[in-house]
């Protein structure tokens, strides 16, 4: 199976894309990757300042390569480099009817929730985002697409302009599945969906001082005045967090804070243990693959040198297919 996935280069990567990440690794042993730096896409929400896009762009590949991503077994690249990608965007622009746009669910509640934070994407580019998503998975042909559940929505349109295209000009494009991670929703520290638009996240590259203070600050069961309280788990964010990263230790944590055995302070120690524990040799990795920029240019120009090759092969089947 080909497999395309990307992530947006908006800020450092955080525990909301480890789950992801580790996806990756299991399908980078098995199938054919495509792994991408969507830089285009960041800029749907950081058009009035994209001064960082590059910084960020260069640690999560860091990020990436230090998890386990092989350059040997996946090609790694960024999308503004396969310039295919703004051509096959503008092909499907030209027969996706407006309203396939405005239903997706995620468009009105992002719109919402970022005019909340002071920024306006009320824009085309990011009405149209899951138009150049589609274009992005469809130009590599891409059978298997790792996504979050919330994504699935931006797959099913993705689906429909493959269907589209094949029926309106000639059979070029499969129909992506979404291939969930085991992990479907990592909350923040405040209990919403961990973004960083959202302020919410715990950074892959946060110090162990860090960490401690982010889960410090964790959301945890409101009705549990003193520690030795009969605690209600399935409300607290500290617990949803150590079935993510112990589960072998998760139900005789549960049976402890519903009897009033561990209190929350030392709950919330045992995780700062775990946590430090996962991200030490990633923080480690990251920060050596960083010292080497030149090492992580090599990776991104041979990657690229790999994606124009297939983008161009389809591309030529797109524009047979259009009589251009």
């Amino acid at each position: 199976m080909r497999i395309l996935s990307g992530m947006r280069p908006t800020g450092y990567l955080h525990l909301g894309h480890l789950c992801l990440l580790e996806n990756w690794l299991e399908l980078q042993a098995e199938h054919e990757c495509f792994f991408f730096v969507a830089d285009w896409h960041a800029l749907t929400t950081e058009y009035e300042d994209p001064s960082r896009i590059k910084e960020y762009s260069f640690a999560m590949v860091a990020e990436w390569l230090a998890i386990g991503l092989d350059p040997e077994c996946s090609v790694i690249f960024v999308q503004s480099q396969v310039p295919a990608h703004a051509e096959l965007h503008l092909i499907f622009s030209m027969f996706t009817p407006l309203s396939w746009l405005e239903r997706v669910p995620t468009y009105k509640d992002q719109v919402r929730k970022l005019r909340a934070l002071g920024k306006d994407i009320t824009t085309y580019g990011f009405l149209g985002y899951p138009l150049l998503q589609a274009a992005d998975i469809l130009l590599y042909l891409a059978e298997g697409v790792p996504v979050g559940e919330d994504q699935l929505p931006h797959l099913e349109l993705c689906r429909e302009i493959a269907r589209r295209f094949n029926y309106l000009y000639a059979p070029v494009f499969p129909e992506p599945q979404g291939l969930l991670a085991r992990v479907k929703l990592v909350p923040g520290i405040d209990g919403q969906k961990m973004s960083k638009s959202y302020g919410n996240v715990i950074p892959l590259a946060a110090s162990p001082e860090e960490i401690a203070e982010l889960v410090n600050r964790m959301v945890t069961d409101p009705a549990r005045i003193h520690k030795h309280d009969p605690g209600h788990p399935e409300v607290c964010t500290v617990f949803q967090y150590h079935r993510i990263y112990q589960p072998e230790r998760a139900q005789e944590i549960e049976a402890a804070c519903r009897r009033g055995e561990i209190g929350c302070v030392a709950c919330k120690r045992e995780l700062i243990a775990v946590m430090n524990r996962r991200l030490e040799p990633i923080r480690e990795r990251r920060a050596a693959l960083l010292a080497k920029p030149h090492l992580l240019l090599e990776v991104l120009e041979a990657g690229r040198e790999k994606a124009a090759a297939v983008a161009a092969t389809t591309l030529a089947r797109v524009r047979e297919a259009l009589n251009l």
